[in-house]
């Protein structure tokens, strides 16, 4: 069972958002908290989607090489 199976999503309230960023020395402004709230429920989602995302066979990012792409000017 993975980590994602085990922890639910909840959506985050703005009073939520508020102690969240008060923890982390980050006051908000109270009209602010509704959008940061819905922005964390966002990316949260994105996240989760991720992952779910099977990487089994796929070498880290390091084994990759950039070879520079001869471009031709012609138009």
């Amino acid at each position: 069972m993975s980590a994602a199976e085990l922890t639910p999503v909840v959506p985050l309230t703005p009073s939520e958002a508020a102690r969240w960023a008060d923890r982390a020395g980050l006051p908000l402004p109270a009209d602010r908290l509704a959008a940061v709230a819905a922005t964390v429920d966002h990316i949260q989602s994105v996240v989760s989607v991720l992952r779910e995302l099977d990487f089994g066979d796929t070498p880290p990012a390091a084994a990759y090489r950039t070879v520079e792409e001869k471009t031709d000017a012609a138009v």
